[in-house]
């Protein structure tokens, strides 16, 4: 039952509205702010926002945790100096939104962070909130990486795009 209501949301959803609700300049506002947040702290930000799974996908099982996972390692988010990448995953079909954090910066936050950005992510894009809940999101991500992986005053070498992913 569940794979059904999943395969139904990701044919006839509102998935379609992608480019409406990340504009061009919403995704260089988008970017900018990772840039910035970037310059405080050792960490990289990555941001993926996918329409819809594909019907087969659903079917084989592939959920919102799973497919953020493969990102992760198709965008190279664990590929970075201090292991302190995160990527913020946004699947609109099913209206989920995870983070994967790599391992160096997963030993250090606790889950119920992770989670909470994701919360408060989700209560903006509930009510239409598409650029403040995106760039709450890059805030807090970066918020938790200044904490645990601060700047040292020299210039942090940018490993990976701050431009967001539309898939």
């Amino acid at each position: 039952m569940e794979r059904m209501r999943r395969l139904w949301v990701n044919l006839f959803g509102d998935w379609f509205r992608l480019s409406r609700r990340f504009s061009p300049a919403l995704l260089d506002e988008m970017a900018a702010a990772i840039a910035a947040g970037e310059r405080t702290h050792l960490g990289e930000i990555r941001f993926a926002v996918e329409s819809r799974l594909a019907p087969a996908d659903v079917l084989g099982g592939l959920d919102a945790p799973t497919r953020a996972r493969q990102l992760f390692t198709q965008l190279r988010v664990w590929d970075t100096e201090h292991n302190s990448g995160v990527l913020l995953y946004v699947l609109m079909a099913e209206h989920r939104i995870e983070v994967v954090a790599d391992r160096g910066i997963a030993a250090k936050v606790p889950a119920e962070a992770w989670s909470a950005i994701c919360a408060r992510m989700r209560e903006c894009y509930a009510g239409g909130e598409w650029r403040a809940g995106s760039l709450a999101g890059i805030a807090a991500a970066s918020a938790l990486l200044e904490r645990h992986f601060p700047g040292d005053g020299r210039a942090n070498p940018d490993e990976l795009p701050d431009r967001p992913v539309l898939l």
